[in-house]
């Protein structure tokens, strides 16, 4: 009897032990670990839903739980197998992983299709590109250079631009978007991985055009570019999704941040790390008080306008780029901060969804002069999110192995 009450008190005070070791463990999880467990599980949790993977997710509409769906020519249709990516990235989960292969398989015949749009790098590059560069399968890799070259027959050499909507050529001979800047990523990882060496010269010709015409002198940017196809001149400049011409459509502005930036770390040219700085202190000086966007800067209607949490989140992935690639630890420092501060915001109860639909970010804003995706969950929102998590955690991570090495 003795014999059974020491073993029963031995497990009691192991089982104890063993509870504060795991509580401990809890507790030393960063705030940002603990949005990425939650929202690991939420988006495991709603993967287990969709049990058709050539079906992507879009939208929430108002009032709704659950995801609109869309097919593989939806420009957004990366970004779902993009979202399990980083999940899998985070969590090792095999469940998501697989769910991950399933989705971006079904992305793969935008690669051997005519080029529609310039969306291709969204597409191709945020579902195979994370996956290859998570799994190594060169499978994917084939797919990408396939990819690249695709996009690349947009390109015209006489305006020296990618043309974004060839099904609006009647209405602007060349058209080049700022959203165009996110594309030339595959591009520039083509070049270097592939044979096609010319694919450099393109991505690098287009962010040139791009900052000479799409950038502006008030430090904003237009949304679309208007050439003259047979000369190159620039006619003008629209900003179709945002107020008005002139006026600063929020996540156009995170466009030319984020994507400048990776132009000067494929490149070295210092233009265009300098256009990148440009862009994202105007954005910084611009931010009203609660320090998340409204969908545009000068919509007359502020402080009664619709936010935009998509254009936080691909703003705090700009930042961490700019951090990234910058030699000045002050500037290193502004533009982490930054980042860190637009994902503690859109960490709060504010803007995380929680139980409220199967999205991780609510308040995001698609088209306002149509009239669609006006405060709403939208799936870019979630991608971007959890790439500047997962990058503020790997930042956090190194920082701690740098103090206990030292």
């Amino acid at each position: 009897m003795r014999f059974l009450k020491t073993v029963c008190l031995t497990t009691l005070v192991a089982s104890l032990f063993v509870g504060c070791i795991v509580k401990k463990k809890e507790a030393e999880k960063t705030e940002i670990q603990k949005v990425l467990d939650q929202s690991t599980v939420k988006i495991k949790e709603t993967t287990r839903a969709l049990a058709v993977p050539n079906r992507f997710p879009r939208n929430i509409p108002k009032g709704e739980e659950h995801w609109k769906l869309v097919d593989v020519r939806d420009w957004c249709s990366g970004f779902w197998p993009g979202v399990l990516w980083y999940a899998y990235e985070y969590s090792n989960d095999a469940e998501i992983k697989k769910a991950a292969e399933q989705f971006t398989d079904a992305v793969k015949p935008i690669a051997y299709s005519s080029a529609e749009d310039h969306d291709i790098g969204f597409q191709v590059y945020c579902s195979y590109g994370n996956g290859y560069r998570l799994t190594g399968n060169q499978s994917y890799k084939e797919v990408m250079l396939a990819a690249a070259d695709t996009l690349a027959t947009l390109y015209n050499p006489i305006v020296g631009a990618i043309q974004s909507w060839p099904s609006k050529k009647e209405i602007y001979p060349h058209n080049t978007i700022i959203d165009n800047m996110m594309n030339l990523e595959l591009l520039f990882w083509a070049a270097k991985n592939g044979e096609n060496k010319e694919l450099y010269k393109i991505a690098e010709s287009h962010a040139t055009v791009t900052m000479k015409h799409i950038v502006r002198p008030d430090n904003a940017v237009y949304h679309l570019g208007e050439f003259n196809d047979e000369t190159g001149e620039f006619i003008k400049g629209h900003t179709h999704q945002g107020y008005a011409d002139e006026s600063m459509w929020a996540r156009g502005q995170t466009w030319g941040i984020y994507g400048f930036a990776v132009a000067y770390r494929e490149t070295g040219n210092k233009d265009f790390l300098n256009t990148s700085i440009i862009l994202a202190d105007h954005f910084l000086n611009r931010l009203p008080a609660d320090g998340i966007p409204f969908w545009d800067f000068d919509d007359p209607k502020i402080p009664n306008a619709p936010k935009d949490a998509s254009a936080a989140a691909i703003a705090a992935c700009g930042m961490l780029e700019i951090a990234n690639v910058v030699s000045d630890e002050t500037l290193k420092t502004k533009y982490t901060n930054a980042a860190k501060k637009f994902v503690d915001i859109l960490s709060s109860e504010n803007y995380l969804s929680g139980a409220t639909n199967d999205a991780l970010l609510l308040h995001s804003t698609g088209h306002h002069p149509k009239g669609t995706e006006i405060d709403v969950p939208i799936i870019y929102a979630d991608y971007y999110f959890m790439e500047a998590l997962l990058r503020l955690e790997k930042l956090e991570a190194s920082k701690k192995l740098a103090v206990e090495t030292n």
